[in-house]
């Protein structure tokens, strides 16, 4: 079996349905129903409880019908990246040294979504400790390819249509890769706008984000997320500065291409420049490096986001990973690669390199006022054949390094399969960028 059909869930909002009347027991169902008709090929989960989703969606369908739902997700299914703690299933981080490991409790965001009404339908796979190695999970799309990472499982699950939405985190490609490969919308926040608590990832650029199935699911669990409780501790919760549904064309949008063009086949070029010609027709400024000084410099700046990302990384995972080798044997013999490159590297090494992204963002910044946003793409081609990586990361890379909020979103297909395009915006200016990526949404 190599290809799958679409999901008849596909593209479909759960906050639609519940305000049009749909029970949440209803719209679950249709989930339950793809997880057993799929789940066993694409392998997206590392646990889940039936039973227990079908309670919680009835007790969630008794509060529709009262006229009384904790929020807007009240009853949505959700998955949880296993890198994210949760009460009621392990959290294995995609790693043999934590097999069956419980934490006990619920991670920030996990408790934020539950007082919210949310269903934790069950975890979702993730690379070793949200990293480089992948797990067992195919694309949905196709058996045969990668669904992406790190947030592998979450992206296929949603992207397949056997959840509504579902956890991810990022530090360098793996919400917006995994999203653009396996078709759903992902959300990768202003770093820090949403709690970390308790999920394990050690990174100055990680943030926790949102797959969803559509831009108003994704924007309403990150939001009943951030009313919760908050964002990172020193850092501003996610916020809505504007009304991310009201409006939301762009005056102008700045084209990047990243380190990655040179890798873009000459199809998706085609099919890139032609929605951007679109653009144009509706009266939306493109424009390019070759026109707007700022956003030259930024590409030469970003010409080695990889790198210098890889290099923050490799220092600031130095002591969780001596952690974890200490554990025993079990740890990948790339992380192990990783951990001797960062035992090389000496404070002032690390410090360059924080002063380095920090003059790259200020490059970013520059451009706010410029234009709206950045549009690029989510990845230089659909998923790759083969699971032993995740893909490029090189079009996901900047939004990373930079903290900026980014959103991907499933506008074009190559090849027969899905393709996102990456919206970025400023920083601490979530809700403006979302109502651009909105906006593009809709006009697909």
């Amino acid at each position: 079996m190599a290809r799958l059909s679409p999901s008849d869930a596909d593209g479909s909002s759960f906050v639609a349905a519940t305000r049009s009347g749909e029970s949440p027991r209803v719209y679950l169902e249709r989930c339950i129903s793809r997880i057993e008709e799929i789940e066993r090929d694409v392998q997206a989960f590392t646990a889940f409880s039936i039973q227990a989703a079908r309670t919680a969606a009835d007790a969630s369908a008794l509060r529709w019908e009262a006229g009384h739902p904790l929020s807007p997700i009240d009853g949505m299914p959700i998955g949880v990246k296993d890198i994210i703690e949760t009460k009621d299933f392990p959290t294995e981080m995609g790693s043999p040294l934590f097999s069956g490991w419980r934490a006990g409790c619920d991670a920030a965001s996990v408790s934020a979504l539950r007082e919210a009404g949310a269903i934790v339908v069950g975890k979702t796979v993730t690379t070793e400790f949200a990293a480089t190695v992948p797990g067992s999970t195919r694309n949905p799309h196709d058996l045969s390819r990668t669904p992406g990472g790190s947030s592998s499982g979450s992206a296929a699950a949603v992207g397949s249509g056997m959840l509504a939405a579902a956890l991810g985190t990022q530090v360098v490609g793996s919400i917006i890769r995994p999203a653009s490969y396996c078709g759903c919308v992902g959300f990768k926040p202003t770093v820090g706008a949403l709690n970390r608590g308790g999920s394990h990832d050690f990174f100055s650029q990680s943030c926790l984000g949102v797959l969803a199935q559509t831009p108003g699911d994704a924007w309403a669990v990150a939001r009943e997320i951030a009313q919760r409780v908050g964002g990172d501790p020193g850092s501003a919760a996610l916020s809505e500065r504007t009304d991310p549904f009201v409006g939301g064309k762009p005056g102008s949008v700045a084209v990047l291409e990243t380190g990655g063009w040179s890798r873009v086949s000459d199809e998706v070029k085609t099919l890139f420049h032609r929605w951007l010609s679109q653009l144009s027709e509706v009266g939306v400024r493109v424009m390019t490096r070759r026109e707007l000084p700022e956003l030259d410099a930024l590409e030469r700046a970003l010409s080695d986001a990889l790198e210098l990302t890889r290099s923050i990384n490799a220092w600031e995972s130095r002591w969780p990973l001596k952690a974890y080798r200490a554990l025993g044997d079990g740890l990948s013999d790339v992380l192990l690669d990783r951990l001797v490159i960062a035992e090389k590297m000496s404070v002032a090494q690390y410090t360059d390199a924080v002063a380095r992204r920090e003059a790259v963002r200020r490059l970013h910044s520059s451009l706010h006022g410029k234009c709206d946003a950045l549009v690029t793409l989510s990845a230089p081609d659909c998923a790759p054949v083969g699971l032993a990586s995740t893909g490029d990361p090189a079009f996901a890379v900047p939004a990373s390094l930079l903290g900026a909020p980014a959103v991907s979103i499933p506008l074009l297909k190559a090849h027969g399969l899905p393709l996102g395009i990456q919206v970025i915006g400023f920083q601490a200016c979530d809700s403006d960028m979302f109502g651009i990526a909105r906006w593009l949404a809709s006009r697909n």
